[in-house]
């Protein structure tokens, strides 16, 4: 049975399709490789999300994408030094594992957070955050790997497997109160040939909250592919826009021309 909220919730999924550039920061610099491996420099975060703000953004999604490996905090000095240059909401993530972290990284300017590894590790954080703060502060990051036909997810940077299958995963945190998914198909991830959109619809159908995709954009096609076809709410990506190869007001302009709703 639909509950209330989750009626709520589906209303917020009919709204404008959003486009997320990903700031993967490590060692406070702006990297993006293929498979997340491979790093390469891909500039200075801060000047990033300034220019993403102005250019069109809708929403940015900064990731420390060392701090869940190597146990590190996310570095709470660049979210204040970000946070100050935009005026779109804004996602944090990496080595976030408690209430306190989340306290921390609302205060210092991030709208929501992102979690990962620390749900896997321990689900009842997604609750706490979600009776804490709300749910539209809690996205969580799901990184998966379709092997032998299953989408299995992985932690740790996609190393490392789990026993979760990526619908099972969903549907549990959903229930748990997560506001959004944000799911990268490893399969996907830096190969420029389009997101993993059959499975992207499979949890868009079966989820009430908002499904952002990430992996794999690499042309304008890609983007109205996942909204068309995958049914995302939002599409993420890093490389493409680091490198100028798409520019996010011409993409808006083109989804808009294929009727994707989008703020220009």
């Amino acid at each position: 049975m639909k509950t209330a909220r989750s009626e709520k919730r589906k209303t917020i999924k009919m709204l404008t399709k959003r486009i997320i550039p990903c700031l993967d920061i490590k060692n406070g610099r702006t990297v993006k490789g293929v498979n997340f491996v491979d790093l390469i420099d891909a500039g200075d975060p801060i000047i990033l999300a300034k220019q993403y703000a102005e250019l069109g953004a809708d929403e940015l999604v900064f990731l420390d994408i060392s701090a869940t490996l190597e146990g590190r905090k996310t570095m709470l000095e660049m979210v204040l030094k970000v946070a100050e240059q935009v005026n779109i909401p804004f996602t944090v993530g990496g080595g976030i594992s408690s209430v306190a972290d989340v306290a921390l990284l609302l205060k210092s300017g991030a709208d929501k957070v992102s979690i990962n590894s620390a749900a896997i590790k321990r689900p009842e954080l997604v609750n706490e955050l979600a009776a804490k703060f709300g749910s539209q502060c809690v996205v969580v990051a799901i990184d998966a790997k379709q092997v032998k036909g299953e989408w299995r997810v992985h932690l740790a940077g996609g190393t490392i497997p789990t026993d979760w299958n990526l619908f099972e995963w969903a549907r549990e945190v959903e229930k748990r109160g997560a506001g959004e998914i944000l799911f990268t198909s490893m399969n996907n991830d830096g190969t420029k040939a389009g997101f993993a959109n059959e499975a992207l619809a499979k949890l868009s159908t079966e989820l009430n909250i908002p499904i952002i995709a990430s992996g794999g954009a690499g042309t304008v096609q890609h983007f109205v592919d996942t909204f068309k076809k995958g049914k995302s709410d939002a599409a993420l990506a890093a490389s493409v826009f680091h490198f100028g190869e798409i520019k996010i007001l011409e993409l808006k302009q083109a989804l808009k021309e294929h009727h994707i709703p989008v703020r220009i």
